[in-house]
Protein backbone atom coordinates (compact mmCIF):
# COMPACT_ATOMS: atom_id res chain seq x y z
CA UNK A 1 0.00 0.00 0.00
CA UNK A 2 1.43 3.38 -0.89
CA UNK A 3 1.94 6.01 1.67
CA UNK A 4 2.19 9.38 0.49
CA UNK A 5 5.13 12.13 1.14
CA UNK A 6 5.22 15.30 1.07
CA UNK A 7 7.49 17.26 -1.47
CA UNK A 8 9.50 18.93 1.54
CA UNK A 9 10.04 15.59 3.08
CA UNK A 10 11.12 14.15 -0.44
CA UNK A 11 13.89 17.11 -0.64
CA UNK A 12 15.03 16.16 2.80
CA UNK A 13 15.64 12.91 2.28
CA UNK A 14 17.32 13.55 -1.27
CA UNK A 15 19.77 16.10 0.36
CA UNK A 16 23.91 14.75 -0.26
CA UNK A 17 25.07 13.17 -3.08
CA UNK A 18 23.46 13.62 -6.60
CA UNK A 19 24.10 11.97 -10.02
CA UNK A 20 22.12 14.42 -12.78
CA UNK A 21 19.15 12.74 -14.68
CA UNK A 22 19.07 12.62 -18.52
CA UNK A 23 17.12 15.63 -19.84
CA UNK A 24 15.00 13.53 -22.17
CA UNK A 25 14.05 11.18 -19.52
CA UNK A 26 12.93 14.21 -17.50
CA UNK A 27 11.36 15.40 -20.41
CA UNK A 28 9.71 11.99 -21.12
CA UNK A 29 8.59 12.35 -17.62
CA UNK A 30 7.25 15.23 -17.40
CA UNK A 31 4.96 14.45 -20.05
CA UNK A 32 3.57 11.03 -18.84
CA UNK A 33 2.72 12.89 -15.41
CA UNK A 34 0.44 15.15 -17.08
CA UNK A 35 -1.39 12.97 -18.50
CA UNK A 36 -5.11 12.74 -17.10
CA UNK A 37 -4.07 9.05 -16.08
CA UNK A 38 -0.37 8.57 -15.35
CA UNK A 39 0.87 4.81 -15.77
CA UNK A 40 2.84 3.30 -13.16
CA UNK A 41 4.48 0.66 -15.00
CA UNK A 42 5.10 3.26 -17.84
CA UNK A 43 6.81 5.70 -15.09
CA UNK A 44 8.70 2.98 -13.59
CA UNK A 45 10.12 1.84 -16.70
CA UNK A 46 11.32 5.50 -17.82
CA UNK A 47 12.92 6.01 -14.00
CA UNK A 48 14.63 2.34 -14.41
CA UNK A 49 16.69 3.94 -17.55
CA UNK A 50 18.36 6.24 -15.43
CA UNK A 51 21.08 5.79 -12.97
CA UNK A 52 20.31 9.17 -11.09
CA UNK A 53 16.28 8.87 -10.81
CA UNK A 54 17.03 4.83 -9.77
CA UNK A 55 18.81 6.08 -7.20
CA UNK A 56 17.23 8.91 -5.60
CA UNK A 57 13.89 6.88 -5.86
CA UNK A 58 15.75 3.56 -4.00
CA UNK A 59 17.00 5.96 -1.36
CA UNK A 60 13.65 7.27 -0.89
CA UNK A 61 11.76 3.71 -0.36
CA UNK A 62 14.29 2.04 1.22
CA UNK A 63 14.24 5.37 4.11
CA UNK A 64 13.16 4.75 7.68
CA UNK A 65 9.75 6.15 6.74
CA UNK A 66 8.80 2.94 5.46
CA UNK A 67 10.57 0.53 7.64
CA UNK A 68 11.15 -2.36 5.25
CA UNK A 69 12.72 -5.38 6.77
CA UNK A 70 14.87 -5.51 4.10
CA UNK A 71 16.20 -2.64 1.49
CA UNK A 72 14.98 -3.54 -2.32
CA UNK A 73 16.56 -2.99 -5.35
CA UNK A 74 13.40 -3.38 -8.12
CA UNK A 75 12.52 -0.19 -9.48
CA UNK A 76 8.93 -1.36 -10.01
CA UNK A 77 8.41 -2.47 -6.51
CA UNK A 78 9.58 0.95 -5.43
CA UNK A 79 7.29 2.69 -7.70
CA UNK A 80 3.93 0.86 -6.37
CA UNK A 81 5.21 1.23 -2.64
CA UNK A 82 5.94 5.07 -3.13
CA UNK A 83 2.66 5.87 -5.27
CA UNK A 84 2.22 7.83 -8.30
CA UNK A 85 1.68 11.29 -6.28
CA UNK A 86 4.94 10.61 -4.25
CA UNK A 87 6.58 9.51 -7.38
CA UNK A 88 5.78 12.40 -9.17
CA UNK A 89 6.76 14.62 -6.00
CA UNK A 90 10.23 12.93 -6.60
CA UNK A 91 10.66 13.53 -10.31
CA UNK A 92 9.60 16.99 -9.68
CA UNK A 93 12.43 16.91 -7.46
CA UNK A 94 14.78 16.05 -9.16
CA UNK A 95 14.22 18.25 -11.96
CA UNK A 96 15.14 21.35 -10.17
CA UNK A 97 18.49 20.33 -9.11
CA UNK A 98 20.17 22.68 -11.62
CA UNK A 99 20.48 22.26 -15.36
CA UNK A 100 23.22 20.82 -17.53
CA UNK A 101 25.46 22.38 -20.08
CA UNK A 102 25.68 21.24 -23.57
CA UNK A 103 29.20 19.79 -23.07
CA UNK A 104 28.57 18.29 -19.79
CA UNK A 105 25.43 16.50 -21.96
CA UNK A 106 27.42 15.25 -24.39
CA UNK A 107 30.29 13.88 -22.23
CA UNK A 108 27.40 12.30 -19.36
CA UNK A 109 26.29 10.02 -22.26
CA UNK A 110 28.72 8.13 -22.72
CA UNK A 111 28.02 6.91 -19.41
CA UNK A 112 23.87 7.02 -19.41
CA UNK A 113 24.05 4.95 -22.12
CA UNK A 114 26.41 2.62 -20.70
CA UNK A 115 24.57 2.32 -18.11
CA UNK A 116 21.18 1.73 -19.77
CA UNK A 117 22.98 -1.07 -22.16
CA UNK A 118 24.52 -2.84 -19.54
CA UNK A 119 21.73 -3.05 -16.67
CA UNK A 120 19.51 -4.66 -19.78
CA UNK A 121 22.21 -6.82 -20.45
CA UNK A 122 22.66 -7.82 -17.00
CA UNK A 123 19.02 -8.83 -16.75
CA UNK A 124 19.54 -11.00 -19.65
CA UNK A 125 22.21 -12.98 -18.35
CA UNK A 126 20.81 -13.07 -15.36
CA UNK A 127 17.86 -14.60 -16.31
CA UNK A 128 19.92 -16.89 -18.54
CA UNK A 129 22.14 -18.78 -15.94
CA UNK A 130 19.25 -18.89 -13.37
CA UNK A 131 20.15 -16.44 -10.94
CA UNK A 132 17.56 -15.82 -8.06
CA UNK A 133 17.46 -12.09 -8.33
CA UNK A 134 17.43 -10.46 -12.07
CA UNK A 135 16.23 -7.32 -10.70
CA UNK A 136 19.38 -7.09 -8.15
CA UNK A 137 21.36 -8.01 -11.60
CA UNK A 138 19.77 -4.76 -13.37
CA UNK A 139 20.11 -2.61 -11.03
CA UNK A 140 24.15 -3.52 -10.72
CA UNK A 141 24.25 -3.19 -14.27
CA UNK A 142 22.52 0.77 -14.24
CA UNK A 143 24.53 1.48 -10.75
CA UNK A 144 27.62 0.45 -11.31
CA UNK A 145 29.90 3.33 -12.89
CA UNK A 146 27.41 5.70 -10.31
CA UNK A 147 30.35 7.13 -9.61
CA UNK A 148 31.54 8.27 -12.67
CA UNK A 149 29.42 11.58 -12.93
CA UNK A 150 30.81 12.49 -9.98
CA UNK A 151 34.65 12.67 -10.39
CA UNK A 152 33.90 14.48 -13.89
CA UNK A 153 32.12 16.91 -11.60
CA UNK A 154 35.11 16.75 -9.48
CA UNK A 155 37.69 16.70 -12.26
CA UNK A 156 36.99 18.11 -15.65
CA UNK A 157 39.31 15.95 -17.52
CA UNK A 158 38.54 12.78 -15.26
CA UNK A 159 37.32 11.60 -18.79
CA UNK A 160 40.83 11.61 -20.20
CA UNK A 161 42.06 10.11 -17.33
CA UNK A 162 39.56 7.19 -17.48
CA UNK A 163 40.55 6.20 -21.12
CA UNK A 164 44.22 6.20 -19.61
CA UNK A 165 43.04 3.77 -17.41
CA UNK A 166 41.01 1.29 -19.54
CA UNK A 167 44.26 1.77 -22.05
CA UNK A 168 46.57 0.68 -19.37
CA UNK A 169 44.69 -2.06 -17.94
CA UNK A 170 46.66 -5.56 -17.67
CA UNK A 171 46.67 -8.83 -15.20
CA UNK A 172 48.52 -6.53 -13.15
CA UNK A 173 47.25 -2.93 -13.17
CA UNK A 174 43.35 -2.65 -12.31
CA UNK A 175 40.97 0.27 -14.40
CA UNK A 176 41.37 1.53 -10.50
CA UNK A 177 44.69 2.02 -10.41
CA UNK A 178 45.39 4.65 -12.44
CA UNK A 179 42.73 6.65 -11.35
CA UNK A 180 44.26 6.54 -7.90
CA UNK A 181 47.45 7.44 -8.99
CA UNK A 182 46.05 10.17 -11.20
CA UNK A 183 43.75 11.45 -8.81
CA UNK A 184 43.96 9.56 -5.08
CA UNK A 185 40.23 8.09 -5.56
CA UNK A 186 38.62 5.96 -8.34
CA UNK A 187 34.78 5.78 -9.79
CA UNK A 188 34.40 2.05 -7.52
CA UNK A 189 35.13 4.04 -4.30
CA UNK A 190 32.96 6.98 -5.08
CA UNK A 191 30.29 4.55 -6.52
CA UNK A 192 30.59 2.28 -3.40
CA UNK A 193 29.54 5.42 -1.29
CA UNK A 194 27.02 6.99 -3.84
CA UNK A 195 25.21 3.51 -3.34
CA UNK A 196 25.45 3.04 0.12
CA UNK A 197 23.85 6.94 0.25
CA UNK A 198 20.94 5.50 -1.87
CA UNK A 199 20.18 2.65 0.89
CA UNK A 200 20.67 0.27 -1.85
CA UNK A 201 21.26 -3.23 -0.40
CA UNK A 202 24.56 -3.86 0.74
CA UNK A 203 25.74 -6.88 -1.23
CA UNK A 204 25.16 -4.33 -4.62
CA UNK A 205 27.13 -1.70 -2.64
CA UNK A 206 30.44 -4.17 -2.45
CA UNK A 207 29.68 -5.34 -5.54
CA UNK A 208 30.27 -1.38 -7.04
CA UNK A 209 32.67 -1.22 -4.96
CA UNK A 210 34.62 -4.30 -6.14
CA UNK A 211 33.80 -4.63 -10.32
CA UNK A 212 37.16 -3.59 -10.75
CA UNK A 213 38.76 -6.18 -8.87
CA UNK A 214 37.33 -9.25 -10.78
CA UNK A 215 40.59 -11.10 -11.30
CA UNK A 216 41.32 -11.09 -7.58
CA UNK A 217 38.10 -12.06 -6.07
CA UNK A 218 37.99 -14.89 -8.92
CA UNK A 219 41.61 -15.92 -7.98
CA UNK A 220 41.16 -16.15 -4.70
CA UNK A 221 39.96 -18.87 -2.28
CA UNK A 222 36.32 -20.84 -3.19
CA UNK A 223 35.58 -19.36 -0.01
CA UNK A 224 34.56 -16.08 -1.12
CA UNK A 225 31.22 -14.79 -1.42
CA UNK A 226 29.31 -17.05 -4.00
CA UNK A 227 27.21 -14.05 -4.49
CA UNK A 228 29.32 -11.66 -5.11
CA UNK A 229 31.14 -13.78 -7.37
CA UNK A 230 27.90 -14.19 -9.43
CA UNK A 231 26.93 -11.01 -9.40
CA UNK A 232 30.34 -9.27 -10.58
CA UNK A 233 30.50 -12.45 -13.48
CA UNK A 234 27.15 -11.42 -14.62
CA UNK A 235 28.25 -7.70 -14.73
CA UNK A 236 32.08 -8.33 -16.26
CA UNK A 237 29.97 -10.52 -19.17
CA UNK A 238 27.49 -7.54 -19.69
CA UNK A 239 30.31 -4.91 -19.51
CA UNK A 240 32.37 -6.66 -22.50
CA UNK A 241 28.93 -7.48 -24.64
CA UNK A 242 28.21 -3.81 -24.46
CA UNK A 243 31.49 -2.97 -25.21
CA UNK A 244 31.95 -0.23 -22.27
CA UNK A 245 35.78 -0.62 -22.72
CA UNK A 246 35.17 1.11 -26.37
CA UNK A 247 32.16 3.94 -25.11
CA UNK A 248 34.16 4.85 -21.58
CA UNK A 249 37.48 3.91 -22.12
CA UNK A 250 37.75 4.79 -26.03
CA UNK A 251 39.61 1.54 -26.63
CA UNK A 252 39.33 -0.97 -29.17
CA UNK A 253 40.06 -3.42 -26.92
CA UNK A 254 38.50 -4.94 -23.90
CA UNK A 255 42.00 -5.24 -22.22
CA UNK A 256 40.20 -5.89 -18.63
CA UNK A 257 37.97 -9.01 -20.00
CA UNK A 258 40.90 -10.19 -21.48
CA UNK A 259 42.81 -11.24 -17.79
CA UNK A 260 39.35 -12.39 -16.34
CA UNK A 261 37.31 -13.98 -19.36
CA UNK A 262 38.52 -17.89 -18.58
CA UNK A 263 38.13 -17.26 -14.73
CA UNK A 264 34.49 -15.70 -15.04
CA UNK A 265 33.40 -18.20 -17.63
CA UNK A 266 34.76 -21.35 -15.77
CA UNK A 267 32.78 -20.01 -12.78
CA UNK A 268 29.44 -19.79 -14.39
CA UNK A 269 29.76 -23.35 -16.89
CA UNK A 270 29.94 -21.49 -19.98
CA UNK A 271 32.97 -22.15 -22.64
CA UNK A 272 33.81 -19.64 -24.82
CA UNK A 273 31.64 -21.15 -27.79
CA UNK A 274 28.47 -20.97 -25.52
CA UNK A 275 29.14 -17.08 -24.32
CA UNK A 276 29.48 -16.47 -27.93
CA UNK A 277 26.24 -17.84 -29.20
CA UNK A 278 24.93 -16.36 -25.94
CA UNK A 279 26.49 -12.89 -26.54
CA UNK A 280 24.95 -13.12 -30.31
CA UNK A 281 21.66 -13.59 -29.51
CA UNK A 282 21.52 -11.18 -26.59
CA UNK A 283 22.36 -8.49 -29.49
CA UNK A 284 19.64 -10.19 -31.74
CA UNK A 285 17.14 -9.86 -29.12
CA UNK A 286 17.86 -5.99 -29.13
CA UNK A 287 18.72 -6.31 -25.36
CA UNK A 288 21.31 -3.74 -25.97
Amino acid sequence: MSQELSADYIRQVLQGISVPPQPQIMVDLQMEQVMPDPDLRAIAKLIGQDPGLSGALLKLVNSPFFGLANRIASIQQAVNLLGCNTVINLINAQSIRGELTDEAIVTLNRFWDTAQDVAVTCLSLAKRIGYHSPDEAYALGLFHNCGIPLMLKRFPNYMTVLEEAYASATDERRVVDTENRLLNTNHAVVGYFTAKSWNLPLHLCEAIASHHNALAIFTEDASRDAQLKTLLAILKMAEHICASHRVLGNQTEDYEWQSIEQLVLEYVGLSEYDFENLRESIRDMGAR
